[in-house]
């Protein structure tokens, strides 16, 4: 079961390059994961306890915004992660993930994950890198979604 999981994980660019030995240790905080369309992968001010990698399907990331329907403001999809925030206490969401259509994930349990990165400070490192990089692409995308906004009000 590990070395299918393992394989999958392989496939995934957002652990692509990563040391092969990783690979097994991740493996083991990992599943798979259907989502039909419409189901909340996470949920703003829940728990925040995984990664998802999006192996197919698209994810609207969306926030509340009082007396308001909730505010997309990204949509990922196949080869991109979702969620980062069981990395930092108080580990809770910060924004809903919903699928739009049929999406599979592979599911990163974070407890799993903050375990094995604390005793290995090497992948630590390497998974902290990883979502740093998530983290400057979303910000470049959200940049570029407040140009064009403010582009349009003018």
């Amino acid at each position: 079961m590990i070395s299918d999981m393992r394989a999958i994980l392989a496939e995934h660019p957002f652990v692509r390059g990563l040391d092969p030995k990783y690979l097994d240790f991740l493996a083991g905080c990992a599943s798979n994961r259907p989502f039909a369309a419409g189901e909340f992968l996470l949920r703003e001010g829940e728990d925040a306890n995984a990664t998802f990698l999006i192996r197919t399907g698209r994810v609207a990331l969306e926030i509340h915004v009082p007396g308001r329907e909730p505010v997309r403001i990204q949509t990922v999809g196949e080869g991109e992660a979702v969620g980062w925030s069981w990395l930092f206490p108080p580990y809770r969401w910060h924004f809903d993930a919903r699928a739009l259509e049929p999406t599979r994930a592979i599911h990163l349990e974070g407890g799993c994950l903050r375990g094995k990165c604390e005793a290995d400070h090497d992948l630590g490192f390497e998974i902290a890198r990883r979502f740093l990089q998530l983290v400057n692409q979303r910000l470049e995308r959200t940049r570029l979604q407040v140009l064009d906004v403010y582009r349009e009000s003018r």
